[in-house]
C-alpha cells in the first residue's frame, strides 16, 4: 500500500478519542428528592439542577413535583418535603419536559449526579411513565469518582455531606434537591481537581476514570511528547523494540497519553506500561488506511496484549471439494475456486454451517477417493489405510444416495452438489426452507432446544453464506476508486481485488486528474486470490466493504462487475430472525 498523503480522518475503536476538554464541557448537576428509593414503586417530589461550565455556575433550576402519591412521614423529617408543600406543585408529566429541556439546553452536556444511577433510574421510569425516550445523556457518577480517586482513610466515607466538607465546598447538604446540586458542584470542582496532575483534562477521560493511575502508567506519560495530532497507528514496544500492542486513532497523541491516565483501566494494559518503552507512530492519510494497516501490523507481531484479530490464520471455511463426487469440508485456507462460504471465527461454527448444508442435500459425508466408471458403481479408492466395507449406516437412514455402491449414478449425485454449490454461492432458498420447515415443526411440538439447535445451524450457514458472497463480490473486481468527502478534502482509495492498495486525500486547490492519475500510478499491484477468499485477510476487505457502501462515499472508477446476488443470503436475514422467535418462544 502507498500512502500519498496525511489528512485527519482516523477513527479509534476502544475507549475513543478523548475530544471535550473539561474546561469546555457543559455539565447539569442534578439531584432529585422523592418518597422512596424504587424507582418503579417511588415517585419525584422535587428536582434541582445547576448548568457549570468552565469553573463557574450557568443557569440553575428548581422545582417540587407532586408525586400523586403520598409522602411518608419518615421522608418529610428527612428531608422537610411534606404533603402540604407538594400539593399545589406541578405534576411530573408538567415537570419532565422542563427538565429535559434544561438537560438540553446546550448539546454535549453531561449529566452530573451523585450515586448516578439512583437519579436517573428515577428519571427513566418518569420517561417511560410518560412515553417520553429516555436521551442517553453521557453520565458522571462523583461518588463513583470519589472512591476511585480519594485513597483509603482519606475520608470516613463518602456521602455528599462528607465530601462537601473534604472539599471545603461552601453549601452544605440539606436533603433539598437544589442545596445537594450545589453542594455537587463543589464536590466535583474538587475531584476534577485532584485528577488533573494525573492527565485527564477530557470529559471522555473523566467519565473513565475508576481508579487512579499505577505509578509505572504516571512514569511512562513522557512518551507521548512529541508524537503529531494526525491519523494513524500507534505500536507501543518494549526495551527490545519488540511489539506490544498496537492500536489506531484520529489523533495519536492524545490518544497515546490516555494510556498513562487514569481514563486506562484495563487491567492487561495497566501491566503493559510497566515494560513499555517506546512508542512508534504511523501517519495514516484516511480512517481506511489507518484501520486497514492495524489489522495488517497486529496479524503480522503478534503483539501479546491485543486480544483481537491476532491469528487470521485461523479463520475456518466450509468448501465443496472439486472432485466427481464432491462433499463438504471445513478448511483452514481457500486454495482454489471451489465453493466456499465463512470464513468462521471457530471450527464448531464452521460444523453447524456444515451440518445445515448436509440436512439439506443428501450429500456424502465419507472421507474416500472415488473414480467415477461411466454408468457401473464407481470404484472406491480408500483414504489413510481404512478398507472400504459398502454403503455407509447414513445411506440407510436416507441422508446419501449411496454413490459408492452405485446405488444413485455420477448423474443424480451432480444434481445434489449443483443445488448445495448454488446454495453456497447465490439463492439459499433450499437450505432456509428445509430448517424453517424443521423449526416450526419442533416449536409446535414444543420441542424447543431442539428448535435452537436448527436455529443455530441455519443461522452459521447463512452468516458464513453472507460473508462470502460480499467477499467474492468485491475479490473479483481487479480495479476500483471510491472518494468520500471529509473536512481535509475528498478521502480517496484505490481498492484492487478487495485489497486497500493506496490511500490519499484531495485537498482544495488540487489538481482531481494529477491526483488520481499519480495515485492510481503508485498503488499497489495486487494479483487475484481464489474464489471468495480476497488478496487480503478478510477482515480488512470487511472493513473495505464497509467504507465503499458507506452512503457517502463515491465510485470513482471500476474494471469489471461489482455485484452481489439478487436472491443472496443477504436477502435472508430477516428469515434468521424469525427462526430465532420460534425457537425461543419458550
Amino acid at each position: 500500500m502507498v500512502r500519498q498523503s496525511a489528512a485527519p480522518a482516523g477513527v479509534q475503536t476502544s475507549i475513543g478519542d478523548l475530544g471535550t476538554p473539561l474546561a469546555a464541557a457543559t455539565f447539569v448537576v442534578l439531584d432529585l428528592e422523592t418518597t422512596g428509593t424504587s424507582a418503579t414503586d417511588s415517585r419525584i417530589t422535587e428536582v434541582g439542577a445547576v448548568r457549570w461550565r468552565g469553573g463557574e455556575v450557568v443557569d440553575e433550576f428548581s422545582t417540587l413535583v407532586d408525586p400523586g402519591v403520598p409522602v411518608p412521614a419518615s421522608i418529610t423529617l428527612l428531608t422537610g418535603i411534606s404533603q402540604s408543600m407538594v400539593a399545589g406543585a406541578p405534576p411530573m408529566e408538567e415537570v419532565l419536559p422542563r427538565v429535559l429541556a434544561f438537560l438540553d439546553a446546550e448539546p454535549g452536556t453531561a449529566l452530573v449526579a451523585h450515586n448516578a444511577p439512583f437519579d436517573t433510574g428515577f428519571l427513566k421510569a418518569a420517561c417511560e411513565r410518560h412515553g417520553v425516550d429516555w436521551p442517553g445523556y453521557p453520565v458522571v457518577d462523583t461518588l463513583r469518582l470519589a472512591r476511585a480517586v480519594l485513597s483509603r482513610g482519606e475520608t470516613r466515607n463518602h456521602r455528599l455531606a462528607t465530601l462537601a466538607a473534604h472539599f471545603g465546598v461552601p453549601v452544605t447538604p440539606t436533603h433539598r434537591a437544589l442545596d445537594d446540586a450545589r453542594a455537587t458542584v463543589g464536590v466535583l470542582h474538587g475531584l476534577i481537581e485532584r485528577l488533573r496532575p494525573m492527565g485527564v483534562s477530557s470529559l471522555e477521560e473523566l467519565r473513565a476514570v475508576t481508579k487512579p493511575p499505577t505509578r509505572a502508567q504516571r512514569a511512562k506519560r513522557h512518551l507521548a511528547e512529541g508524537l503529531p495530532e494526525e491519523p494513524g497507528v500507534y505500536v507501543f514496544t518494549d526495551a527490545r523494540g519488540a511489539s506490544l500492542y498496537v492500536g489506531k486513532s484520529k489523533n495519536l497523541r492524545r490518544r497515546v497519553r490516555a494510556y498513562f491516565t487514569a481514563a486506562e483501566n484495563r487491567q492487561r494494559i495497566r501491566e503493559m506500561a510497566g515494560v513499555v518503552e517506546g512508542v512508534t507512530p504511523i501517519v495514516c492519510s484516511s480512517e481506511l488506511e489507518a484501520s486497514v494497516r492495524e489489522l495488517r501490523i497486529i496479524a503480522e507481531r503478534k503483539p501479546p496484549y491485543n486480544r483481537r484479530s491476532r491469528s487470521p490464520e485461523r479463520a475456518c471455511w466450509v468448501k465443496l471439494t472439486t472432485d466427481a463426487y464432491p462433499r463438504l469440508s471445513v478448511v483452514r485456507t481457500v486454495e482454489d475456486d471451489a465453493p466456499h462460504i465463512g470464513p468462521y471465527n471457530s471450527e464448531r461454527e464452521a460444523e453447524q454451517a456444515r451440518e445445515a448444508l448436509l440436512q439439506a442435500f443428501p450429500l456424502r459425508q465419507c472421507a474416500h477417493a472415488f473414480v467415477p466408471l461411466g454408468e457401473a458403481a464407481p470404484r472406491v479408492l480408500t483414504v489413510g489405510g481404512g478398507r472400504w466395507t459398502g454403503a455407509c449406516v447414513l445411506a440407510q437412514m436416507g441422508r446419501c444416495g449411496a454413490p459408492c455402491d452405485g446405488s444413485e449414478s455420477l448423474a443424480g449425485y451432480t444434481v445434489h452438489a449443483g443445488a448445495a454449490r448454488a446454495a453456497m454461492t447465490g439463492d439459499p432458498a433450499a437450505v432456509v426452507e428445509v430448517h424453517t420447515a424443521r423449526i416450526a415443526v419442533l416449536a409446535d411440538e414444543l420441542r424447543y432446544e431442539e428448535a435452537a439447535g436448527v436455529r443455530d445451524r441455519l443461522t452459521a450457514f447463512l452468516r458464513g453464506a453472507r460473508r462470502a458472497q460480499r467477499l467474492a463480490a468485491i475479490a473479483a473486481v481487479p480495479h476500483l476508486v471510491a472518494s468520500r468527502r471529509t473536512g481535509a478534502g475528498w478521502e480517496t482509495c484505490v481498492v484492487r481485488h478487495g485489497r486497500l492498495a493506496a490511500s490519499a486525500v484531495l485537498r482544495p486547490g488540487t489538481d482531481p486528474a494529477a491526483f488520481l492519475s499519480s495515485l492510481v500510478a503508485t498503488a499497489e499491484y495486487v494479483p487475484a486470490g481464489h474464489g471468495p477468499s480476497p488478496n487480503a485477510v478478510p477482515a480488512e476487505t470487511e472493513l473495505v466493504l464497509d467504507w465503499l457502501t458507506d452512503p457517502a462515499t463515491r465510485l470513482v472508477e471500476v474494471e469489471g462487475e461489482w455485484t452481489c446476488p439478487l436472491r443472496s443470503a443477504e436477502a435472508h436475514t430477516e428469515m434468521t430472525h424469525w427462526a430465532h422467535g420460534r425457537a425461543s418462544a419458550q
